[in-house]
């Protein structure tokens, strides 16, 4: 079975829960559906779904708890919905582990334009519930290097990226990103110096080459800033002195000389 095509729907609101089934199975997917936190971590280990959507108020556990036991076993895109728009808890839920999320009441074209976007994104062998710690890029950087990258992978002080396997290796161990932190760091490792902007890195999370036009809001950007410190942090970066992802102020992010 095409695990690309399955979605798991964790949502206790029955109108809710109805309408997502429809607009996912519109789009192709064999839906899942449990009004619970505890069902729904079930459902994804037993369904290994592309897609999971998550209520943020459920009746047993948050969704934030969700997230993270969810993160432990599964690289599942998660959009998580939430009926409260405070910055505290985008950051929170991206924070456990989400990729996307989405503020209710939301328009059905809205969610179906998120998923498509996500699936255009290859589904990699990002490492998953591994317990690397975030210092591994604390490494002295006077130690001696792991060996030569292999063709085709990025390298930047000591951090190795490789887009065909999906694996990001600092000082010989392997990071634990999310699929969305590593399409963000291979966007910028691949841009070299030239720093990318918040849209721009929102484009490329859409899979959209070119600026075709389509609106990127003040979430969408801050959404991007999220993530970046969820990656700076796992690579123990230093942003006042950074080694590797330099926050140029306005404009976006950049390559660390």
């Amino acid at each position: 079975m095409d695990t690309r095509r399955i979605a798991v729907i964790i949502e206790d609101d029955k109108d809710i829960r109805d309408l997502i089934n429809v607009v996912l199975t519109q789009s192709g997917f064999q839906v899942h559906a449990v009004d619970s936190g505890e069902d729904g971590v079930e459902a994804v280990r037993e369904h290994n779904p592309s897609v999971v959507t998550l209520d943020l108020g459920l009746p047993d556990i948050d969704g934030f708890e969700v997230a993270r036991r969810i993160r432990l076993f599964s690289d599942s895109y998660i959009i998580m919905l939430t009926a409260r728009a405070e910055e505290l808890d985008t950051l929170m839920g991206l924070e456990s582990g989400a990729d996307d999320y989405l503020t209710k009441p939301f328009r059905p074209r809205e969610l179906r334009a998120r998923v498509a976007a996500m699936l255009r994104r290859p589904r990699g062998s990002v490492a998953v519930g591994s317990d690397v710690p975030a210092a591994v890029a604390a490494a002295d950087p006077a130690e001696p290097r792991a060996s030569a990258p292999e063709p085709g992978s990025l390298e930047h002080n000591g951090l190795v990226l490789n887009g065909g396997t999906r694996t990001a290796m600092v000082q010989g161990q392997e990071l634990d990103l999310t699929r969305t932190e590593f399409d963000l760091l291979q966007a910028l490792m691949e841009s070299g110096k030239v720093v990318r902007t918040k849209a721009d890195l929102v484009r490329r999370l859409r899979m959209e080459e070119y600026d075709t036009g389509g609106y990127i809001s003040e979430a969408d950007e801050r959404t991007i800033e999220v993530h970046m410190a969820n990656l700076r942090r796992k690579l123990g970066d230093n942003s006042r002195s950074p080694r590797w992802l330099k926050t140029v102020r306005g404009v976006g992010y950049q390559l660390a000389p």
